[in-house]
């Protein structure tokens, strides 16, 4: 799932240097019909889509390792209880953490929730919570 992140960012990425060159050196046969605007808004926002989407993807991985965490140790609510003492020890003690390196730890150490939220590799805690929660309360982990 991550490698297919991988190839689709690196798609979108492409695109947009392809269209930036396309801008450069113009269009096919000598003719002019580019619109730098649309070309420029594609360099600038290709790469941002593609960082969404590779975001998103790794967020969805965080929630299917929870849901898998939960079926193998057999109890939604202690895992549930185990995130959420890391997240309290996790707002106890303060991390300097570069944003380039929050998908190495258990808990995310970057705060703030608005759009840095989309940035983010780790969903909120008190999501993946109340998803355990009601993972042991039907027995499917919500979608």
């Amino acid at each position: 799932l991550q490698s297919m992140a991988g190839v689709i960012g690196a798609a979108i990425t492409a695109l947009a240097n392809m269209l930036q060159w396309a801008m450069f050196f113009g269009g096919r046969g000598g003719e002019n019909r580019s619109n730098p605007l649309a070309a420029l808004a594609m360099m600038i926002l290709g790469p941002l889509a593609a960082t969404l989407i590779q975001m998103a993807i790794s967020r969805r991985r965080e929630y299917m390792a929870d849901a898998s965490g939960a079926e193998y140790c057999g109890d939604p609510l202690a895992l549930a209880g185990a995130l959420g003492r890391l997240e309290s020890y996790s707002t106890r003690i303060p991390m300097r953490a570069n944003p380039a390196t929050e998908n190495m730890f258990i808990v995310s150490p970057l705060t703030g929730r608005s759009l840095s939220r989309l940035f983010s590799t780790h969903p909120p805690m008190e999501e993946r919570i109340a998803n355990l929660e009601q993972m042991s309360r039907t027995g499917r982990y919500p979608e």
